[in-house]
């Protein structure tokens, strides 16, 4: 028995194995509607066809001026619920389970858009500041994180998961790069992961007890001026105490521009590090499609689920492939076994 290709439980959440598709911003939403469409309906449902345990959507605006793209999805109006009602009842009668991963873009949102962001400094040197974010309009932000996750829950979403990293809004506030406030929401370590935890219970609270909450974060931002994995640590063990179940581990994307190696299995020892010292369940990510490396990751216990990007974007059936690479049963829908004779 491989553990790539055995059962997970997380709360009520039962995986029938470790494979999650990773969010991937796709750009295919109709420009600003952030509505669902039949691309995403063929490009999600064909991977729970080829077998991931676990689907997580990809950023989802919980506001118009929220997005990352113009043509991202978003979770902020009736239309979308509705339409994203269908994609999740789609994916259940497939088998499927399904997770959506809830943004907000901050200083990083479409140029002409109305930036905001914890501080007026801006994600590019020399571009137009964005607004600081008065008390008030924190207060606000938080309760359209609250409302899109209500929205997730009404949809059928199996588990919600809060994007914390790559330079959004979230990780605009736990970051010192970018957080220069001295209110309740800066000027201290403590006060820099408030507006997270503010977040977290605010969605929490309107969340079934038994639906997991994920947090993805950058566990490092790869500048000697921004927080390190030691930093992140100390960061999700706050994260756990508010509620979150499983932390996401990415890294990156506080900066324009960074020097790191990219090689395969790169962000393994964050995700180590984050579980063995926070005491948290995490996802690996980050060049992990060869089956032998996602195995070992989990064999030895660096992580409890495995995320797979552009593998999955290259091959719908990864998760097929690599179980008979790994010699496990393999997950192949009833209508597709003629293509493996055994």
């Amino acid at each position: 028995m491989t553990s790539l290709f055995s059962t997970y439980t997380l709360k009520g959440l039962e995986l029938k194995n470790r494979v999650v598709m990773s969010p991937m911003v796709t750009i295919r939403a109709e420009e600003k509607t952030g509505e669902v469409n039949n691309w995403h309906h063929v490009h999600y449902l064909s991977r729970i066809i080829g077998g991931v345990g676990l689907v997580m959507l990809e950023s989802t605006a919980i506001a118009s001026n929220g997005m990352t793209h113009p043509r991202d999805l978003g979770l902020y109006n009736d239309i979308q619920e509705e339409k994203l009602i269908k994609l999740v009842q789609e994916s259940h009668a497939l088998g499927g389970k399904i997770a959506i991963q809830l943004n907000h873009s901050g200083r990083k949102a479409p140029a002409g858009d109305d930036l905001i962001a914890p501080s007026a400094i801006p994600f590019y040197e020399g571009n137009i500041p964005p607004k600081e974010l008065t008390y008030d309009e924190i207060q606000e932000m938080i309760n359209h994180f609250k409302d899109s996750t209500e929205r997730a829950v009404r949809a059928g979403f199996d588990a919600i998961e809060l994007h914390a990293a790559h330079g959004y809004l979230v990780e605009q506030f736990l970051s010192p790069l970018s957080n220069h406030r001295n209110d309740e929401y800066g000027g201290s370590f403590e006060k820099r992961l408030r507006f997270a935890t503010d977040v977290i219970h605010a969605m929490k609270s309107v969340m079934p007890e038994d639906m997991p909450l994920l947090m993805r974060v950058s566990a490092t931002e790869y500048d000697r001026n921004g927080y390190g994995i030691e930093d992140m640590v100390q960061m999700c063990k706050v994260f756990k105490e508010h509620g979150v179940d499983m932390i996401d581990v990415s890294s990156g994307g506080a900066v324009p521009s960074f020097q790191q190696e990219i090689y395969p299995g790169y962000q393994l020892p964050l995700s180590n590090e984050i579980k063995q010292n926070a005491f948290i369940p995490t996802i690996a990510v980050g060049k992990l499609e060869e089956p032998h490396l996602a195995e070992h990751a989990l064999q030895t216990n660096q992580a409890d689920l495995i995320a797979i990007a552009r593998g999955l974007l290259r091959n719908p059936y990864w998760a097929i492939d690599a179980a008979l690479k790994l010699g496990a049963n393999p997950p192949i829908d009833h209508s597709y076994t003629s293509a493996y004779p055994e």
